[in-house]
């Protein structure tokens, strides 16, 4: 027969694996507890949502990840810019795009390095390097150090979280 203390053992065991568990899965996005910065775009979350459909504000102000092969963006080959979905911030040319096999829109290198912020970012209980639009905080995806030549780094990008332009 089991004693009290050995059920309440088991039971604080089983709770502290619970808990280990839903911190690997359910953690904030790394910019959601950076120090508060302040961007030049700032809304209130009413305004965001008015300002994008349900999923773009999903990703970009809850850094989200929309399912890999679901943007047409990552099956663009025009010519053009890429530019923030909640801010308009040219962020990437199509003459650093690649085809990553991912399923999300990659490229070697942002249009200027002040475009965006780089974070790190501990959620999923692996450390990454989450990339933020300049201007509005928005959350885009992130970075690897995987990409081809001449950087070696992969921006990873949220198809939602960007709006193509054609040249």
């Amino acid at each position: 027969m089991m004693s009290r203390r050995k059920a309440l053992m088991g039971l604080a065991t089983a709770s502290a694996a619970l808990a280990g568990l839903r911190s690997l899965f359910f953690t904030e996005p790394a910019h959601a507890t950076e120090a508060a910065r302040a961007y030049e775009v700032i809304h209130t979350e009413a305004e965001w949502k008015k300002l994008l459909t349900p999923q773009q504000f999903q990703v970009l102000r809850k850094a989200a990840t929309e399912r890999p092969g679901s943007s047409p963006l990552d099956r663009e080959k025009r010519a053009g810019t890429y530019s923030c979905a909640g801010c308009a911030l040219p962020l990437f040319s199509s003459s650093t795009k690649f085809e990553s096999g991912t399923g999300w829109p990659s490229f070697y290198q942002p249009l200027v390095k002040t475009a965006v912020d780089e974070i790190t970012d501990n959620t999923l209980g692996m450390t990454r390097t989450e990339v933020l639009c300049h201007r509005c905080g928005g959350h885009l995806g992130h970075v690897f150090d995987d990409g081809p030549k001449p950087t070696g780094l992969r921006y990873c990008m949220n198809g939602l979280a960007l709006r193509f332009t054609p040249a």
